[in-house]
């Protein structure tokens, strides 16, 4: 199953749904933290690509297959 590219709104909405908040920006970077302890960083990129959405989902511990659902 591939992954699409998203936008940085994409990947916040889908990361809130499952518990992660903002809890700080650097620049245009944007931190992610769960309340057991994951990050993450998300870029404000209109196109995240796949290799980078990956390096996310792994950070967040969650499948592509998670992600998609979320996305929905």
């Amino acid at each position: 199953m591939s992954l699409p590219i998203v936008s940085w709104r994409d990947v916040l909405r889908a990361l809130h749904k499952i518990g992660f908040n903002p809890v700080r920006q650097t620049g245009s970077h944007i931190i992610l933290e769960h309340a057991d302890g994951r990050h993450t960083t998300v870029p404000k990129h209109t196109e995240i690509r796949r290799g980078l959405l990956l390096a996310i989902l792994r950070d967040v511990n969650i499948t592509k297959e998670e992600f998609l659902e979320l996305l929905d």
